[in-house]
């Protein structure tokens, strides 16, 4: 009797150690409200386009040099390519809906930002199919030109 007392107490002690030691993971709070607001306006301007099947905008989006890191379909590194895939997979099948207060915003010196968040994909072809939140990351680059649109997309890291 004595030993699974012991026992048992030093089970509940290790669990208690090792729970203790877990990270404290804050709630995220935007670091600048106004870059955070400027890139929650890009993603919905870039997904808008995505949504109607506009490709000039959404060409106008991406990097020359972008790059697509996709989980199930690989790496692209092909704009032409990459828009041409949006157009015969997605425009008409597809949208995408974000999910509600999940965009983060980092600002990366002398670059962008990188912005991480949550949606849902939604296809008309299959309407009854249940949906799961994915994950995804954008590397903007700010671009200090005189084009309409000042962030680039240059990669991107689609998780399903």
């Amino acid at each position: 009797m004595k030993f699974k007392t012991v026992l048992v107490l030093i089970v509940v002690f290790c669990c208690e150690t090792v729970l203790a030691q877990q990270p404290k993971i804050k709630p995220y709070v935007p670091v600048d409200e106004v870059l955070q607001k400027e890139i929650e306006a890009m993603d919905k301007a870039f997904f808008d386009a995505y949504n109607s099947c506009d490709m000039k905008t959404q060409a106008s989006f991406y990097s020359d040099e972008i790059e697509f890191f996709h989980d199930k379909a690989g790496l692209l590194k092909d704009k032409a390519t990459l828009l041409s895939a949006t157009e015969k997979n997605i425009c008409g099948k597809v949208t995408r809906h974000l999910i509600p207060n999940s965009i983060e915003v980092y600002p990366i010196a002398d670059y962008g930002v990188i912005e991480i968040g949550y949606h849902w994909f939604f296809n008309k072809q299959e309407p009854d199919e249940p949906t799961k939140a994915s994950k995804f990351i954008i590397f903007w680059k700010k671009e200090n030109d005189t084009k309409a649109i000042g962030w680039k997309i240059t990669k991107v890291v689609s998780l399903h």
